[in-house]
């Protein structure tokens, strides 16, 4: 009775699970976050020392869409690589490539996000928001040169370091815009937080849409970054659109006539004349020249939204922006998201997500091509303390347990001294978090094209603990 007791646990265990070779690489610290996903830990990697957040993403066929968005999100994740964009190191080897259910994608760690930081800093200066705009326009010139809409910018899905680094994560949603698409339809799985859509999708005004639509968001997330709270939490749609027009007035006839949605015309129509609050008045202590560029952002017409890449010229942004720091990137062949256009199975989606597996393992890869492929790996046994690690922190995350800490250490970034490898060693002792110093001198030196397209992060007194979580 023992051995049976005996056996069905270790087939729990290999449930949970199977051998990954990678696991022995990683030391596990803590969990990090939990959800429907699965569980993220803390580890580091004893090959480099450096921190890293496992993200295991659990029965991931279980579901066809949710399998089609995991692909397309760790696909377009190995394409963008840009500093302003979180970065995959690895996604770990399965044991089969017919039998896997689970993956474990290996992320940069980032201590917190952007909606921590607004919450738990109100002293954040002009250089601050400065800097903040810049790197979000900055991702967003990459992505939209690549034809990529993000579609769910929001504070939560802006990941930032003590030194005031911000990259954009979370691509489930983001979709690529093909040049010999005619119009780029409105995609159907639009689930975007309603606060931060822009006003063609809240109200379905056009039959296509435009990269302006993550332009309203980075307007509306940075608005926040101004006042300390949403500028849009609209409780509906419809609430949604009158808070809009409460401060942007109405739109104009031109606009509205513009609108193919029949309903949605006559609804703009029937709304009673409202005249636009001043942005001085709504945001008072706010840098004027911020003002000029925030009411292109928020512009209701998408027309009248200026690029990325215009956004990033404007004289707000004099002696930071320069063209080399701001890379384009090349549009994605059509041929990485031919899925998007045919009806997929589970074993299509499963032999797609395995290949972006093995772009992390070249030589693995190459074999594969040649079709020298073997269907199971084995690897050696040490890889089962690490499946015990995430077994335990999996079953006793949100329990009272006294062994690993399972919450965050700190609601946003830490106020203690950033120890960061541009700044000298003497000098750092010097420099808070958030010091208006520190922020110049990165934004002076620092927001560069040299930057390592694996988005290196930078050192920081305490544990970072926040990562994508899709």
């Amino acid at each position: 009775m023992q051995q049976d007791h005996h056996r069905k646990k270790n087939t729990k265990e290999v449930e949970f699970f199977t051998e990954y070779g990678d696991a022995t690489r990683y030391k596990i610290l803590e969990v990090i976050g939990k959800g429907s996903y699965g569980v993220v830990c803390a580890a580091i990697d004893t090959h480099t020392g450096e921190k890293v957040a496992i993200k295991k993403i659990t029965d991931i066929f279980e579901h066809t869409s949710d399998a089609i968005r995991i692909l397309r999100e760790i696909k377009l994740l190995r394409l963008l690589r840009h500093p302003d964009i979180v970065d995959i190191k690895r996604i770990m080897l399965p044991p089969s490539r017919r039998d896997f259910r689970d993956i474990y994608v290996v992320f940069e760690l980032m201590e917190s996000d952007l909606h921590h930081v607004i919450k738990a800093n109100d002293d954040l200066t002009h250089e601050h928001h400065r800097f903040f705009l810049y790197q979000m326009l900055r991702a967003l010139k990459y992505m939209h040169t690549a034809n990529v809409y993000h579609r769910d910018l929001k504070p939560k899905n802006i990941l930032a370091n003590a030194n005031c680094k911000l990259k954009i994560c979370d691509l489930g949603l983001a979709r690529v815009a093909f040049s010999d698409t005619p119009t780029t339809v409105l995609w159907t799985d639009y689930v975007a937080t309603r606060w931060y859509r822009a006003p063609e999708l809240c109200g379905s005004f056009f039959s296509k849409y435009t990269p302006a639509i993550d332009i309203w968001s980075i307007g509306c997330i940075f608005a926040e970054v101004l006042t300390g709270k949403p500028l849009f939490p609209g409780k509906s749609i419809v609430h949604q659109l009158d808070l809009m027009t409460d401060l942007l007035g109405t739109p104009s006839a031109d606009t509205i006539s513009g609108v193919r949605n029949e309903k949605a015309r006559k609804y703009l129509n029937s709304m009673r004349k409202k005249n636009p609050v001043p942005f001085t008045e709504k945001f008072p202590d706010a840098d004027p020249l911020v003002l000029q560029l925030l009411q292109r952002l928020l512009a209701f017409d998408p027309k009248d939204r200026p690029t990325a890449e215009e956004a990033l010229s404007d004289p707000y942004f004099k002696g930071l922006a320069k063209i080399e720091r701001e890379p384009s990137c090349r549009p994605i062949s059509n041929l990485e998201f031919e899925f998007e256009k045919r009806r997929v199975t589970k074993e299509d989606i499963k032999e797609l997500i395995y290949r972006e597996i093995l772009e992390y393992h070249p030589q693995l890869q190459k074999d594969y091509i040649a079709g020298n492929d073997g269907t199971n790996f084995l690897y050696p046994s040490a890889s089962g303390q690490f499946r015990r690690q995430f077994a335990y922190l999996e079953e006793n995350s949100g329990k009272n347990g006294p062994v690993i800490p399972l919450g965050r250490k700190h609601v946003s970034l830490p106020r203690s001294t950033v120890n960061s490898s541009t700044i000298p060693p003497k000098a750092r002792q010097n420099f808070s978090v958030f010091d208006h110093r520190q922020v110049t001198e990165k934004a002076a030196t620092d927001v560069r094209v040299s930057e390592t397209v694996s988005g290196t992060t930078q050192n920081v007194s305490r544990p970072p603990h926040r990562v994508p979580t899709g």
